[in-house]
């Protein structure tokens, strides 16, 4: 494996933990809640502060403050799979609309702290306005000429923020990116040509016809030790 994988090492859990999570608890939706219950209102803050916080979800928030701040409606809690398939996380997904979705990954069994926040619709920016969708060319606007990890791997798509203008988020913040749907189809030549595990330089022109797009953001709030 690289070696500069160990620049990452802080969120290497973050990464690698599946989406493909099975819920455990599906809590019922509670009736005859009152206009001014947390589910009505519409959530204005989608700021991400890597390191800090994700909206009202700071470092400190446990569950029931998720509740106080969704209502327990939205709330859906699992189990989800570690590091390739290795041991287990307690999360909750918490259900809005118009891309405000997001789930918290807890760092201990009890939900009163949480390890990451990821899944994060579209809605979710940071300060530089980076969220889920923006394209590698405005990621090069925001970033700079940085350092990504080879496509079709464990850490495919992953940006090395140490090489970009935003290292000060390293170990705060994953930002992985990824094709178009039928890039491999359409352009097999330039998708083998910055695939494995290895790093490619975000300017290298075998990207542009792929489609290249930031298609994961995780947000570390507690990092595991």
């Amino acid at each position: 494996m690289n070696p500069s994988i160990k620049g990452i090492v802080t969120a290497a859990l973050a990464l690698l933990l599946t989406n493909s999570a099975t819920p455990v608890v599906a809590l019922p939706q509670k009736t005859n809640q009152p206009p001014t219950d947390a589910r009505s209102q519409p959530l204005k803050d989608t700021l991400i502060i890597p390191g800090e916080r994700v909206g009202p979800i700071t470092r400190t928030t446990t569950r029931q403050d998720l509740v106080k701040l969704f209502g327990a409606s939205h709330l859906v809690d699992k189990t989800i799979s570690g590091p390739e398939g290795i041991g287990s996380f307690a999360a909750t997904q918490v259900n809005l609309n118009q891309g405000r979705t997001l789930l918290v990954v807890w760092s201990n069994n009890t939900r009163t702290k949480p390890l990451d926040v990821r899944n994060l619709g579209s809605a979710w920016k940071t300060r530089e306005g980076i969220g889920v969708g923006t394209p590698l060319s405005e990621l090069r606007k925001k970033l700079g000429d940085f350092k990504l990890y080879g496509l079709a791997w464990d850490y495919g798509g992953t940006i090395l923020l140490d090489s970009s203008r935003l290292s000060s988020y390293q170990g705060k913040l994953i930002l992985r990116v990824d094709t178009a749907a039928n890039a491999y189809e359409k352009f097999p030549n330039d998708y083998q040509a910055v695939s494995g595990d290895t790093t490619f330089s975000s300017s290298n022109p075998h990207w542009k016809p792929l489609g290249i797009r930031l298609a994961e953001i995780i947000v570390v709030l507690n990092p595991s030790e």
